[in-house]
């Protein structure tokens, strides 16, 4: 089994881009096993509002509609959630279940922005040896 680690933020156009980037990838349906994350940050701004109470990965609209797009295609999916930093919690994760696999969402910057990734993926590609992917988006 291929394992594939998606860390999925609040931004659904960006999580069906990762989605659809795992299906794409041959044999998907039979041989890989996508890993969805969410990071809950409150000092970020990462909870989504319709949070009042109790926090479930499974009320984010970004995984469900990752989640349905990789059932969509076959491929099984397994759900997890953390709070803190989100770059340490991915490697520690992508590590903790060995995954082949890394697919990150990206960001549209500005020309000078485009010179770096972002904060949590420049510091995902540098501190990892697996293999990382960065998807775009079509809508931005």
């Amino acid at each position: 089994m291929y394992r594939v680690l998606l860390p999925v933020d609040t931004s659904e156009d960006r999580a069906l881009a990762q989605a659809e980037y795992v299906a794409s990838l041959p044999n998907a349906a039979d041989e890989i096993e996508a890993y969805l994350l969410f990071v809950f940050d409150e000092g970020t701004g990462e909870v989504p509002e319709e949070f009042d109470g109790a926090k479930s990965v499974d009320r984010i609209g970004s995984i469900r509609t990752a989640r349905d797009r990789l059932e969509e295609a076959g491929v099984e999916t397994v759900l997890f959630e953390d709070s803190g930093d989100a770059a340490s919690d991915i490697l520690n994760l992508a590590d903790s279940n060995d995954v082949d696999e890394i697919v990150l969402g990206g960001r549209k910057r500005s020309p000078v922005g485009k010179a770096l990734f972002g904060s949590v993926t420049q510091s995902v590609v540098l501190n990892t040896d697996r293999p990382v992917v960065v998807t775009g988006s079509g809508t931005e």
